[in-house]
């Protein structure tokens, strides 16, 4: 289920900067018939850290009521107590999975670590996906932390958005045995995390080629590392654009050059640098999915 290309979703929002939720159902709707494997609201893409918490439960209530492909709900926070009230909510509401960020800026150490997923974990009976990106976060979910919580009975998988092929590596090796997941969480380094034994993404440019990014995934999975890369360099200056800035502020602008639903992003952030938007705009032109 938790294999191949998951979309990390936008939340589209009105122009008083209210949800959107038609405008949701209908990003979702397009992104349902390209192949995905399943797509992950309130995740990084999603603006979460703007969202209320009773938006970013709506968002998650949406996203599975209309869903035809699993929804892995983004339930993270760096307070334990409400990321087990968000991963619960996901739970009880039909979520097939949660994915949980490491506990950014109050950065705790690798006991805390254990304890804050553990914690979730014995709480809410749903299979939970540890996310790893310490670049936003602060902490590292280092490999033999990685290894001691893929002992826990409903803890199946991780993110990796570290950047380091070697580190997941050390993961993939360390806990291979347990039949645990580890999903590429960096567009560019999908293929390689793949050649070493990753699942498939959680992916950024799927919101945008989603055809072509099953395309690249199906194809390593199947062996064909030609076909795969074939797909890598086609897609690299998409990969490029979509951190022309800070995600999601490209992705979110694809959206609405694309004609699907996006409107505008919450402060703190901004819109795109208009000479970005242009390149960002020529490349859509040349590699988006219209729907």
């Amino acid at each position: 289920m938790f294999r191949g290309v998951l979309p990390a979703i936008i939340t589209p929002f009105k122009e008083d900067y209210s949800l959107d939720e038609e405008g949701l159902k209908r990003n979702i709707e397009f992104l349902g018939k390209t192949g995905i494997a399943g797509i992950v609201p309130c995740g990084t893409t999603g603006e979460s850290a703007t969202l209320t918490f009773e938006e970013h439960k709506r968002v998650v209530e949406v996203a599975v009521e209309c869903s035809k492909v699993p929804v892995v709900a983004g339930t993270g926070s760096n307070n334990t107590k409400e990321a087990i009230d968000l991963t619960k909510h996901a739970a009880d509401v039909g979520a097939d999975a949660a994915l949980l960020i490491a506990p950014y800026y109050n950065r705790p150490n690798d006991r805390g670590l254990l304890e804050h997923f553990k914690a979730i974990a014995e709480k809410c009976d749903i299979p939970l996906i540890l996310y790893n990106i310490p670049k936003r976060t602060g902490t590292d979910i280092r490999p033999d932390l990685v290894a001691k919580l893929a002992k826990v009975k409903n803890i199946i998988g991780i993110k990796e958005a570290s950047g380091n092929l070697s580190q997941v590596s050390q993961v993939i090796e360390q806990t291979r045995s347990n039949g645990f997941i580890v999903l590429s969480g960096d567009d560019d380094l999908t293929l390689p995390i793949m050649s070493l034994g990753g699942a498939g993404v959680i992916s950024v440019i799927a919101n945008v080629a989603p055809r072509k990014t099953v395309a690249m995934v199906d194809a390593m999975t199947r062996g064909d590392l030609a076909g795969a890369q074939k797909m890598h360099y086609e897609l690299a200056p998409l990969v490029r654009s979509m951190f022309l800035e800070t995600n999601p502020i490209p992705v979110k602008t694809a959206y609405g050059i694309m004609g699907l639903a996006a409107g505008p992003l919450r402060l703190p952030l901004a819109p795109m640098a208009e000479e970005k938007e242009k390149i960002l705009r020529e490349i859509i032109g040349r590699m988006g999915e219209y729907p």
